[in-house]
């Protein structure tokens, strides 16, 4: 059985993303892409759809079965698990009654995908334990393995290496071990097994090297200069970091340059896509079928991604994001897409793996029908990051701007149409109030575009509309009634997609409007145990009993209720930091921090008290998550007044703005600001500075 979520740590070289459980096994492992078909899928399955074991062997039984931890742990424990400082090199210290070893693992930054995993003596002598069970499409294809010996050098005329190849379709895998492990063919199937001791002083390498068939195996190269120059790489990006948008604390400084690197680690290396997770179908609840497939690239979290990476200092990585935006998006825009693959792909259709499912939760997807929801909401914060890049000096070029404007004409196409919602919910289309106010701001991105930097595009037009859905939404999307925004018009319940109006400068943080649609979220939304649900699924009538409506389907197409999202939280603790409520906002980072794996890692979502019972659930690590907790911990950094001063473009005309009138409901004439009085009056200082920095 796989491991629990939270003990799976990330390697990462940019291009995939293997995950390494705390017992020592690679247990997912997709080459050479993030989302191509995995290598070693035992996270999915089994041990017989691909795993690499290294680790002692005092962990297996005689008959080499993994034994439970609760078992092993009397003559073998893990002293110490960690990256080393500011990189994704994983080193895992064992403690044995024999000695103690330590394995480093790691991928090398270069063109070339290599899981290298070094075995090192510390103290005494440590039996160490190596399976490699290598399955490819998902552990449904056995490749052909031969085992070679190389040819000896011609100087020394010390013999070659070893080596084992393993071969089908148009991937292959070379194996270089020290020692190597043997072919053993059981009903388990062809895998290779060996067991070594390892003294104090010595080290043992182990190389695991994907390339294609048709080509010869990579040129070896030495494992510690490999070693040394990936330190050096991730530690040189590190250093790039020169936040603009404050300084945290330092209990949070390695939190955030955490957050940095497992973003930078998510985006592919060549294309500059960001994937939102490496795994897929790690259930969001035990058993159930909220299970996705997130090794794609969401336009929306690039948008994110784009203005957090501008704040810390790394420019280039915004600009690779800007640019594979551009190119994803680029084409006729009625068939624009919300999820597009790492190249910009925009075929990701969605199928199940006949594969047993994460502690025999399924189906198990391929794929993510998503891309062809109907989320109008995307087109605002794409628009909007580009916005953010022109306040910061950057040109519009023969293509992105054509392009921009080619978008907003098809918003307008689609103007009168509902949608699915941020949520991509699979029940009936909505007009959900965060995707107006998302169309709205990509309306006020383009008005800002022909005011503000002098571009030409259809101001009337766009300020007619922007007025209109202002109006709209002030009087569909908000409630008197209930006094707070609501889920869809028509809607007199809330989900938390709400938490987000004030970041496109739509209402104020301390908007009392706002400040009561928060309070609604806190009390219909909180999972109990000081987590947010994104949306109450069904919707029970008074006094009702909820195990009478387990079976109904819900408005997102399943049974069952939302769990407690980490994201959402997170989008919590930005609301009451800009609203001046930094104590709570502290609370609830802290309370997030609390979930996080002992690496750092942020999963989708989380059930129950730490250290009660509770556990880590979705896929591992998830992009959103950490891009949230970044912004959370600048929010709160800025209301304590640790921010530094932004440098802004000069404003083409410098008298004062004027002040955004109140909206109304009593006359039925709402006064529309423009986005740059709303940002002001809103107080949402960040956002503004943002969108001003040269």
């Amino acid at each position: 059985m796989a491991s629990l979520i939270e003990d799976y740590a990330l390697l990462s070289d940019m291009q995939t993303g293997p995950l390494v459980s705390r017992r020592g096994s690679v247990d997912w492992l997709c080459a050479p892409r993030f989302d191509s078909p995995s290598i070693f899928g035992a996270l999915l399955g089994t041990p017989a759809d691909g795993r690499w074991l290294l680790a002692p062997a005092a962990t297996v039984n005689d008959d080499g079965q993994d034994l439970p931890e609760d078992q092993w742990r009397l003559n073998c424990r893990v002293g110490d698990r960690s990256y080393a400082e500011n990189t994704f090199v994983l080193q895992t210290v064992w403690i044995t009654d024999t000695g103690s070893v330590r394995v480093t693992d790691f991928m090398p930054l270069s063109p070339e995908v290599d899981l290298i995993r070094r075995v090192e003596g510390l103290t005494g002598e440590v039996e160490m334990r190596q399976e490699i069970t290598l399955r490819f499409g998902y552990g449904q294809v056995i490749p052909w393995i031969s085992q070679f010996e190389t040819v000896a050098h011609p100087e020394s005329e010390e013999p070659g290496e070893s080596e084992v190849i393993a071969l089908a379709g148009p991937d292959s895998i070379v194996l270089r071990a020290d020692p190597m492990p043997v072919l053993v063919r059981d009903e388990h199937g062809p895998r290779h097994v060996g067991q070594f001791t390892v003294a104090a002083g010595q080290t043992r390498d182990f190389v695991l090297s994907h390339f294609e068939s048709h080509r010869t195996p990579p040129a070896v190269r030495d494992v510690g200069s490999q070693l040394r120059e990936t330190k050096e790489l991730w530690r040189d990006w590190d250093a790039q970091w020169a936040s603009s948008s404050g300084a945290p604390e330092p209990e949070h400084e390695a939190v955030v340059r955490r957050s940095l690197l497992v973003i930078r680690a998510l985006m592919h290396q060549r294309t500059g896509g960001l994937v939102a997770s490496p795994s897929t179908s790690l259930p969001e609840s035990i058993g159930g079928d909220r299970n996705w497939d997130a090794r794609y690239s969401w336009l929306r979290d690039a948008s994110l991604a784009l203005d957090v990476m501008l704040e810390h200092g790394h420019d280039r990585e915004a600009l690779q994001l800007r640019n594979w935006l551009l190119r994803a998006v680029a084409g006729d825009p009625s068939d624009m897409q919300n999820v597009y693959g790492l190249g910009g792909e925009r075929e990701n259709h969605e199928y199940s793996l006949d594969l047993p499912g994460y502690e025999r939760s399924r189906p198990v997807r391929v794929g993510n029908s998503a891309a062809r929801s109907h989320q109008s909401d995307t087109i605002g914060y794409v628009l909007v990051a580009f916005e953010r890049l022109r306040r910061r000096g950057l040109e519009e070029d023969q293509l992105s701007w054509p392009l921009q404007k080619a978008l907003l004409g098809h918003l307008l196409r689609q103007f009168e149409l509902p949608d699915q919602g941020i949520w991509e919910m699979r029940g009936e289309p909505q007009f959900y109030t965060h995707t107006r106010v998302m169309m709205w701001a990509a309306l006020q991105a383009g008005v800002d575009a022909v005011k503000v930097h002098g571009l030409d595009g259809d101001l009337q037009l766009w300020e007619t509309h922007r007025d209109q859905l202002a109006l709209e939404i002030w009087t569909s999307g908000y409630d008197p009634g209930v006094g707070s925004f609501v889920q869809h018009y028509g809607s007199t319940h809330v989900d938390a997609s709400l938490l987000l109006l004030p970041t496109v400068g739509f209402v104020a943080w301390d908007d009392e409007r706002m400040i009561r649609t928060v309070d609604r979220i806190v009390t219909e939304l909180g999972d109990g145990h000081g987590l947010l649900r994104r949306y109450r699924n069904v919707h029970l009538p008074p006094d009702s009993d909820p195990a009478d409506f387990e079976s109904q389907l819900g408005q997102d197409g399943f049974a069952g209720e939302d769990v407690g999202h980490v994201s959402v939280t997170l989008w919590l603790a930005l609301n009451w930091a800009r609203s001046g409520q930094v104590e709570r906002a502290r609370e609830i980072v802290g309370a997030v921090l609390r979930r996080g794996s002992d690496l750092g890692l942020l999963s989708t979502a989380y059930d129950g008290e730490p250290g009660a019972g509770g556990r880590m659930l979705g896929n591992l690590p998830q992009a959103l998550p950490h891009l949230s907790l970044v912004q959370a911990i600048a929010a709160i950094a800025q209301a304590e007044g640790r921010s530094l001063a932004p440098q802004v473009l000069d404003d083409p005309d410098d008298d004062p703005l004027p002040h955004q009138a109140d909206q109304t409901h009593a006359s039925g004439e709402i006064p529309v600001p423009t986005f740059e009085d709303t940002l002001r009056v809103a107080g949402n200082a960040a956002v503004h500075d943002r969108a001003r920095k040269s």
